[in-house]
């Protein structure tokens, strides 16, 4: 079983009807779904983008960030994704996460009170120290962006 971590979190909006804090949705999910927390439908036309509001804040210890991701059927169905994706919430960020989606299909759509809008990943930072060099060791690999696979990486 994977290990857990217990990461404060709060509600930014007092209201009646609260809606599910991030969760995941099976057992052995990685991300954990997060809900647009509106107060009226929000359309977005094809190419337009939106600052969603989910009406919750987190308090990531030190050493940890949290990612927000697309849901790949919004991706699929609707062409919805996150424009900035993967999107980083730093350890010291306390304000409400919001989730900055971009209509990538060719139809509107809208976004409802309570619809799974992404994922939220936890996990781990690595902070290096950079080791300036005269020059860097070699490796067997020629070329970039796009060259591996394609028979041009190889001798």
């Amino acid at each position: 079983m994977a290990s857990e971590l217990q990461i404060p979190i709060s509600r930014v909006r007092s209201t009646n009807d609260p809606l599910p804090l991030p969760r995941y949705m099976t057992t052995a999910a990685a991300g954990m779904d997060i809900y647009a927390d509106l107060d009226e439908e929000l359309n977005i036309p094809p190419l337009g983008r939106a600052l969603v509001p989910t009406g919750f804040a987190i308090a990531l210890p030190l050493g940890y960030e949290a990612q927000v991701r697309p849901r790949s059927g919004l991706a699929l169905r609707s062409g919805l994704t996150i424009l900035n994706a993967p999107g980083t919430i730093d350890a010291d960020y306390r304000e409400e996460v919001k989730v900055l989606l971009v209509n990538l299909g060719e139809l509107p759509v809208t976004i409802k009170r309570g619809d799974r809008i992404a994922q939220l990943i936890v996990a781990p930072v690595i902070r290096v120290q950079w080791q300036e060099v005269e020059e860097l060791d070699l490796t067997d690999r020629k070329g970039g962006f796009g060259h591996t696979g394609t028979g041009t990486d190889h001798d």
